[in-house]
C-alpha cells in the first residue's frame, strides 16, 4: 500500500481535522486511484465517494474519575499520604469560619424555633458563636447543658 503522505495532509485539511483522524480505506483495489488523488479537487471528490473519512474525535472517559470522587466524597483516598499542603491551604481558614459558623446558626435557630432554648439564652448563645467560642455543634450542645439553657 503506497504511502498517503501527501493525501493525509490535504484531507485534514479539507476536512477540518488533523491528520491522525483521517481515514483513508485500505482496500488495495481503491489504492491506484488515491495514489493519483494528488490535487484538493481530486481530495474532495474521495471524500464525496467516501474512501477519505474524518474518524470520530476520541474522548477521555470520566468513569474512574467518576469512580474516585465519589470515594473521596464518602471520606476516602483522602488520608495523609495524599495530602499536599498545609491545612490551611486545603481549606482556608475563612472557609472552616463559614462553614462552622452557617452550622451553629443553624442549630441555634432550630433550638429557638423549636422552643427548646428562649430568646435571650438563643441571643447570648449567638453572640458566643460570633465571638468563636465554640468549635463545633458538640461543643455547642455540651456549653448549652453545662449551662442549663435547655428548656425541659
Amino acid at each position: 500500500m503506497p504511502n498517503f503522505s501527501v493525501q493525509r495532509r490535504l484531507a485534514a485539511s479539507e476536512l477540518g481535522v488533523g491528520e491522525s483522524r483521517v481515514w483513508i480505506n485500505p482496500d488495495p483495489e481503491v489504492a491506484s486511484e488515491l495514489a493519483d488523488a494528488i490535487t484538493r479537487e481530486d481530495i474532495r471528490a474521495q471524500i464525496e465517494a467516501g474512501n477519505i473519512k474524518a474518524k470520530p474525535r476520541k474522548g477521555n472517559s470520566r468513569a474512574r474519575f467518576r469512580l474516585r470522587a465519589e470515594k473521596r466524597a464518602y471520606g476516602h483516598r483522602k488520608g495523609p499520604g495524599r495530602r499536599r499542603g498545609a491545612k490551611g491551604a486545603r481549606a482556608s481558614p475563612k472557609e472552616v469560619w463559614i462553614s462552622r459558623i452557617r452550622a451553629l446558626r443553624r442549630r441555634l435557630r432550630e433550638m429557638r424555633d423549636s422552643e427548646k432554648i428562649d430568646r435571650h439564652a438563643y441571643r447570648l448563645l449567638y453572640r458566643k458563636a460570633k465571638g468563636g467560642e465554640y468549635r463545633s455543634i458538640a461543643h455547642l450542645d455540651a456549653y448549652i447543658k453545662a449551662k442549663g439553657l435547655m428548656r425541659e
